[in-house]
């Protein structure tokens, strides 16, 4: 492979600009992957300290899960890329229908 690279020009700067993206696709993984565990460490914080009522803990908490469903859902699943549009639009699809149920079970229990 050196060799093909050494005689044509465009597979070398193509393999340039490969290893530059995956690089920096890796340090954004990192850096996600660092923020997901601060996060879980900062909901471990909060409910050990104890301070906090059960009424600002779970929505906290849950707060707290959905930045990191979103974390995983962009960046280790790659949503952010291109070509995932269409799953993206059946991702979004679910998230609608679970809230629309969740808020009429919601509604019907305690009204």
């Amino acid at each position: 492979m050196e060799n093909e690279q050494v005689k044509n020009p465009n597979l070398r700067a193509h393999h340039d600009y490969r290893r530059k993206k995956s690089a920096k696709e890796m340090q954004v993984q990192v850096i996600t992957f660092a923020l997901m565990i601060f996060l879980t460490i900062v909901a471990f914080i909060a409910v050990g300290i104890g301070d906090f009522s059960v009424k600002f803990i779970i929505p906290f908490i849950l707060l707290l899960a959905v930045i990191q469903v979103g974390f995983q859902l962009y960046y280790f699943m790659h949503a952010s890329q291109k070509g995932h549009e269409l799953p993206m639009i059946f991702m979004y699809s679910a998230v609608i229908i679970a809230f629309v149920t969740v808020l009429a079970f919601v509604t019907i229990i305690w009204w």
